[in-house]
């Protein structure tokens, strides 16, 4: 699995699960019960993260929707 990014915007990572599940590219999200434990405030991020097979696919997918991706 490869980390596409962290974000604590909820908002913004359901929009990059669907745009991916959209293109055919299966998503997990990790850290999501982490943070439901620190009391739900949005201090630590979300990751999502992709089968390795898949990364530069879903970068691609990522970056034509206009999403500035971290190197």
């Amino acid at each position: 699995m490869k980390e596409l990014l962290r974000t604590n915007d909820m908002v913004k990572l359901s929009w990059l699960e669907a745009l991916l599940a959209d293109a055919g590219i299966d998503t997990l999200v990790l850290d999501q019960h982490t943070s439901v434990l620190e009391g739900s405030i949005g201090i630590l991020p979300r990751r999502l993260v992709v089968d390795d097979k898949d990364y530069l696919r879903a970068r691609e997918v990522m970056l034509e929707a206009g999403e500035e991706l971290a190197p």
